[in-house]
């Protein structure tokens, strides 16, 4: 019970790890055991997480990274293989939001959108995809791949067009994968947060929206990052996850489950 996930010394990349949702997951894989890279933009957010992720005795560093770019990817990968040797976990988490009304969202505010939300994770799943490959067919090596989805990944949500048809393609691509990568001991799943308030959302989160929302979330309010941590290391870990593949993990107050 020392390393009850599986995860000592594992390699876990966690693109959006500067923000404050996949931070927190990070955090946990650290506390877990494992290595983490924290992509992003902000080294000072990351410097804040890695003292954090320090302080409680893990071990992480941060990588600088557009992750909408293949060849920023490319090079992504190549450093943390020259660093720590291998990869083990990615977690697919950048993400930006926009409640523009439907008529007046501008051409740059999709591309934007689509680029951040669904580009990213296709081109890393790539990237990252054909390393988990190669690995696997010379030496029998799995991995894990956690893509974080959204609450309007499953069923649409009103004022968030770009959004929502952002995150219900990460949903597809993660199955898709799942089926194509399983023989391979190749797991991909999607982790489905309720409502964070989070850098992303914040500024969605009208006085009336948030009414809504609690009236809808049987707990009552909203999640906290943290509560992120348990299912991040289940989808994450061989040893505790390793048959679940394909799957839609929701953590959300029972948003999901409620219908009037």
């Amino acid at each position: 019970m020392d390393d009850p996930f599986g995860l000592s010394g594992k390699v876990a990349v966690v693109v959006g790890g500067t923000g404050e949702l996949c931070g927190a997951m990070a955090e946990g894989l650290a506390s877990a055991g494992a290595e983490v890279v924290l992509v992003g933009r902000s080294g000072e957010k990351a410097a804040r997480r890695l003292a954090r992720i320090a302080e409680a005795g893990g071990r992480g560093w941060f990588a600088p990274c557009d992750a909408t770019s293949r060849a920023g990817l490319t090079t992504l990968l190549g450093s943390v293989l020259s660093r720590a040797g291998r990869v083990d976990v990615l977690v697919n988490g950048a993400g930006t939001n926009s409640a523009t009304p439907f008529l007046e969202i501008p051409e740059e505010e999709i591309d934007r959108i689509f680029a951040v939300n669904t580009k990213a994770v296709f081109l890393a799943c790539q990237v990252f995809g054909a390393y988990f490959v190669e690995r696997a067919r010379m030496e029998g090596t799995g991995a894990s791949i956690v893509n974080v989805g959204s609450m309007s990944g499953l069923t649409p949500l009103s004022r968030v067009f770009t959004y929502s048809a952002s995150k219900a393609a990460v949903h597809n691509v993660s199955k898709n994968l799942a089926r194509e990568w399983a023989p391979l001991g190749i797991r991909v799943n999607v982790l489905v947060p309720g409502f964070f308030p989070a850098e992303q959302n914040r500024k969605v989160l009208t006085p009336d929206r948030v009414a809504s929302i609690l009236g809808h979330t049987p707990m009552g309010r909203f999640g906290e990052a943290r509560e992120l941590v348990g299912a991040t290391l289940l989808l994450a870990s061989e040893r505790a996850g390793g048959f679940i593949t394909g799957t839609e993990l929701v953590v959300d107050g029972g948003f999901h489950a409620t219908s009037i």
